[in-house]
């Protein structure tokens, strides 16, 4: 049984109660929650019969112009590519960005090579692990080892840019090998 306060302990007591002011209540912390993940939508076949109805809700990402690594380029340029003959006419080191910067910077690069007349970018992203679009690295780093090297394909083909896009290749050793890649570009109408 607590034993009780004499009256000047009581006094004291008063006196110390009467100076503090009580906490203010916490929120409780909200649940952390994923990010929802947006798959591009599966292309359909094209047919000749007539256009289908036009879908009620509108999609959040539109079909992609193109895919560049199934593109087929003439013997001559796989060939030169494979055997690092080919000089790129300009690049670019992605390494150390965020997704997010790391695409517009891909987007700034494309529009300067276009600029210029450019044939072949290359585009240092790092080497693209196993599961890079589904493993997160270890040691508490959240973004998974290899995810701008992933996404490379996914952004060219949603590219601005992508009518101007012929092909997607891996880059020679001498210039990077599996950590990077060559965008290679439309030849222009003057040429």
């Amino acid at each position: 049984m607590p034993r009780r306060l004499d009256p000047d302990e009581s006094a004291l007591w008063k006196k110390v109660a009467a100076t503090v002011k009580p906490l203010a209540k916490a929120k409780a912390p909200l649940a952390p929650v994923a990010p929802p993940t947006v798959k591009p939508p599966k292309p359909t076949p094209r047919s000749t019969s007539a256009p289908a109805a036009p879908p009620r809700a509108p999609a959040k990402l539109p079909p992609p112009r193109r895919t560049h690594q199934a593109a087929t380029l003439d013997g001559h340029w796989d060939r030169r590519l494979r055997k690092g003959l080919v000089r790129p006419d300009l690049s670019i080191d992605l390494h150390g960005h965020t997704l997010a910067s790391a695409q517009a910077l891909l987007d700034d690069a494309i529009g300067r090579a276009l600029l210029r007349g450019a044939r072949v970018l290359l585009v240092v992203a790092g080497r693209l692990r196993p599961g890079a679009d589904r493993l997160p690295q270890m040691h508490g780093d959240p973004r998974p080892r290899g995810a701008i090297r992933a996404s490379l394909p996914d952004w060219l083909a949603y590219s601005p840019y992508a009518d101007q896009i012929v092909a997607l290749r891996p880059a020679h050793i001498s210039h990077g090998g599996a950590g990077a890649v060559y965008v290679i570009f439309r030849r222009s109408r003057e040429d």
